[in-house]
């Protein structure tokens, strides 16, 4: 009866190609989790339903009283009015899309929005690499090259939702990103940017992943490749620094699978060029992996719901 009796909390990461659904307690133990395709191309309510989808089974499983559900999703967000402002051409109907009312009209629970980083960071700093820190760069390499602050104990989002963005802050080159500005972050340290830079030198087109094995056999053009990504990396985390003094940073996302050829890179040219402060950079991979966005998304809701209901 106990069990019964438990606050739960669900957390949702709506991505480009898949959905992550979690069920935490009220500590923020994953109790059950699940994973779907997203059908982004068949837009908002179907994206949604999809989590809905994969939630519903797990709420049956698990013996509890939901309290809320948060959502985490790409592009920038309106937290208060729950709806998607801008999205990427990935994502069809998606701007604009009423996610929390949505959710909240299927659950019968508050449910919260947030950037898919921001809930990155969110769970990182509730449970994973940077539990309990107060001041935290996030930043997530994967398709795109996202960021979030955390500060004095909170996400900072800005006035305009898009605080902590460094992926797409100019100073990086001069090269086309794909949000159409020039010489950001982005086109040296996403994925898709990582093929096409070994692609430029070499004339080849391989993944990720084979360019990380390419350079774990001494390839030298991946090599360069991740270099100058780590060196770009290490820009970002100094630029930061510099505007508002965070130097602990945690870093995600698909490409940060090949932490051992980024880490050494990012630590070189950190040390050649550190923050004006002289303070040392807490530079760390996340711990939670996968499940940091649904688990961040969980601990938003949990807070939200804490602060209007005390739950």
């Amino acid at each position: 009866m106990k069990n019964d009796r438990r606050t739960l909390f669900a957390g949702v990461d709506i991505g480009g190609t898949t959905t992550q659904v979690v069920l935490c307690s009220d500590d923020l133990t994953v109790l059950d989790r699940a994973e779907v395709a997203t059908p982004a191309a068949r837009g908002g309510t179907a994206m949604v339903g999809a989590a809905l989808g994969a939630l519903a089974p797990l709420l049956a499983r698990v013996p509890g009283r939901l309290a809320a559900a948060g959502v985490g999703a790409a592009g920038v967000v309106d937290p208060v009015g729950g709806r998607i402002l801008v999205a990427s051409d990935s994502f069809r109907d998606w701007a604009g899309f009423p996610v929390t009312d949505t959710v909240t009209a299927a659950l019968g629970v508050p449910a919260f929005l947030d950037n898919d980083v921001n809930a990155f960071l969110h769970g990182e700093v509730s449970g994973g690499a940077v539990r309990g820190e107060t001041d935290v760069l996030g930043m997530t390499l994967g398709t795109g090259v996202g960021g979030a602050l955390w500060t004095g104990g909170a996400i900072f989002a800005g006035p305009h939702g898009a605080a902590g963005e460094i992926g797409h802050i100019p100073g990086f080159g001069d090269l086309p990103c794909s949000c159409g500005g020039r010489g950001h972050l982005e086109t040296l340290a996403a994925g898709r940017s990582l093929t096409a830079r070994y692609a430029e030198r070499t004339g080849r087109r391989l993944t990720a992943r084979e360019i990380a094995g390419a350079a774990e056999h001494g390839d030298e053009d991946a090599l360069a490749v991740y270099r100058a990504a780590g060196a770009g990396i290490a820009r970002a985390v100094v630029m930061t620094a510099g505007v508002v003094d965070i130097t602990t940073v945690v870093v995600g996302g698909g490409v940060s699978r090949a932490w051992h050829l980024l880490e050494p890179f990012i630590r070189s040219a950190l040390a050649a060029d550190p923050p004006v402060s002289g303070h040392p950079v807490r530079l760390v991979r996340s711990a939670l992996a996968s499940d940091a966005v649904p688990v961040g998304a969980a601990a938003h809701a949990r807070r939200g719901t804490t602060a209007v209901v005390g739950v």
